[in-house]
C-alpha cells in the first residue's frame, strides 16, 4: 500500500515538473522569434551620399504587439528608425523611438513611410552587395536581417525622362 502511494506521488511530481518545463519553454520564446521578415532590401547610394535606407515587411505571429526599439549595421556609423510626416504639404523624415508591429499583424517599411536609415555609410553601398541589419526588440532579443542592395537611381532617371543613370 505504501508503495502505491509513493508511485502516485512520484507520478504527480513528474506531471507538475513536465508542466513547469513546458510553460517555461513558452516563456523563453523571444519577440525576435515571433517576427517574420520578408522582402528586405537596402537602397544603393552613390559615393559620398550621406545616407541610405533599408526596407522590409515585418509580420508578427504573436498575440501581442512587438516593438523594434533600435537597429545596428556595420555598413554605417549611425542607424536610426525613421518615418515620413506631412508638414504642411512637405514630406519630411524624422527619427522615431520605435516601430510597432501589431499583434497578428504586419508593418511595412517602404520608401515614403517607415524605414531604417543608414547614416554616414562607411563605404559606398552598391547594388549587388548584401547588407546586414540587426534589429533589437523591446525584450532585448535581436534578429539579423541580410538584405540585397537595390538601385533606385536608374528608375529615378527614367521617371525624370532621363536615360539610364547607373547600373
Amino acid at each position: 500500500m505504501k508503495t502505491i502511494k509513493t508511485i502516485q506521488k512520484t507520478i504527480t511530481l513528474l506531471s507538475f515538473s513536465l508542466l513547469s518545463v513546458l510553460s517555461s519553454a513558452n516563456a523563453l520564446a523571444s519577440q525576435a522569434d515571433d517576427i517574420e521578415i520578408t522582402e528586405p532590401f537596402a537602397r544603393e547610394v552613390p559615393p559620398g551620399a550621406p545616407a541610405s535606407a533599408s526596407f522590409m515587411t515585418l509580420e508578427n505571429i504573436s498575440d501581442a504587439p512587438i516593438k523594434i526599439i533600435s537597429a545596428q549595421s556595420a555598413v554605417s556609423k549611425v542607424v536610426e528608425l525613421h518615418t515620413h510626416t506631412n508638414d504642411n504639404g512637405v514630406m519630411r523624415m524624422r527619427q522615431i523611438p520605435f516601430i510597432e508591429v501589431p499583434a497578428n499583424g504586419m508593418a511595412f517599411l517602404k520608401p515614403g513611410g517607415l524605414h531604417i536609415m543608414l547614416i554616414e555609410p562607411i563605404n559606398p553601398i552598391k547594388q549587388g552587395q548584401t547588407v546586414s541589419v540587426t534589429l533589437t526588440f523591446e525584450d532585448g532579443s535581436q534578429k539579423q536581417v541580410d538584405m540585397p542592395v537595390k538601385s533606385f537611381m536608374s528608375k529615378m532617371g527614367q521617371m525624370n525622362g532621363h536615360s539610364k543613370v547607373a547600373e
